[in-house]
């Protein structure tokens, strides 16, 4: 008998993956997450990473830290790498340290982090603030937060990359905000990594930005996946549709994301959880299979006409 929420959560999505999905998660066995190529370097990232906002800005709250830490060590055991978080997160960043102190600082770790200050000056101590924040000697990846002071905090990525204190650089936005001065960046800067909000309610990006991290070389990572958990409040009230087996999904968080990862152009996205059961729902989406160009279209059509 089923008797816990993981329980049937396991059940569920092994039945409608089925095969040899169905059969690791029956044994307790883990597939292995799905990867792209960052395209700078061809270094391989799983699909799915991890975001901090809201649910890791816990404070000196033990039991939420401890929570936070649990969430970070199964992340992990899923087999996921990018962690992202940013200076506006209020206290995610020592959050996050106290968690990969308690994991004893997995070497599969793709940090990512981001620089959030309009003083250009001040870029480079509020980097090494992070830093020490997270107890690293330096990052994967460092972004710049909403394009807030881009031209100069872009000088100072450059010196810490050619410093060997970072290894990637990145652009981010969000909300659909600044879509205009992102592409611009993307078009004529030497940047890595591209950071902005991808979702089923949320398709700007289709019509110029993924197209041109795509032509342009540069890996893309999508936050606001749930619109902090609205998207998903609003389609519980419908069911999922017969054939979302067929996508590889057993929840609509699932297929939510399903939609996002199986963009060719996204490298990762990064919903963010407090809860250990969501984040292994979440790394079971970039198993199995995902979605071809029509499978996308009619999920798109379902979720329009409800």
């Amino acid at each position: 008998m089923i008797t816990d929420r993981r329980s049937l959560l396991k059940a569920v999505v092994a039945g409608a993956l089925g095969g040899t999905a169905a059969v690791l998660l029956a044994t307790g066995a883990r597939a292995r997450p799905h990867s792209r190529p960052v395209p700078s370097s061809g270094e391989e990232l799983p699909l799915v990473g991890l975001g901090s906002w809201i649910t890791f800005n816990v404070g000196d709250d033990q039991r939420a830290l401890d929570g936070s830490a649990a969430v970070i060590a199964a992340f992990f055991e899923a087999g996921g790498r990018l962690i992202d978080s940013s200076p506006m997160y209020a206290s995610s960043q020592p959050t996050i340290g106290y968690g990969l102190r308690k994991s004893g600082y997995p070497a599969q770790l793709f940090s990512a982090e981001k620089v959030w200050t309009s003083s250009g000056s001040a870029g480079a101590g509020q980097i090494a603030q992070t830093r020490d924040h997270w107890g690293v000697r330096g990052f994967d990846l460092l972004q710049i937060h909403n394009l807030v002071a881009w031209q100069d905090h872009l000088e100072t990525l450059r010196t810490l990359k050619a410093a060997g204190q970072i290894r990637y650089i990145g652009i981010t936005t969000s909300h659909g905000r600044r879509h205009e001065l992102c592409a611009k960046i993307m078009a004529t800067e030497a940047i890595d990594f591209v950071q902005f909000t991808y979702n089923m309610a949320d398709r700007q990006a289709e019509q110029r930005l993924l197209p041109l991290a795509r032509d342009r070389g540069l890996a893309v990572i999508i936050n606001r996946p749930y619109q902090r958990g609205a998207l998903i409040r609003r389609l519980s009230r419908s069911p999922l549709p017969v054939w979302a087996a067929d996508t590889g999904a057993a929840s609509w968080p699932q297929f939510l994301l399903k939609f996002i990862i199986s963009h060719p152009a996204v490298t990762c996205a990064i919903p963010a959880t407090s809860q250990v059961a969501h984040v292994r729902e979440n790394m079971a989406v970039a198993t199995g299979p995902l979605p071809d160009a029509r499978l996308r279209q009619r999920m798109v059509d379902y979720v329009a006409g409800l």
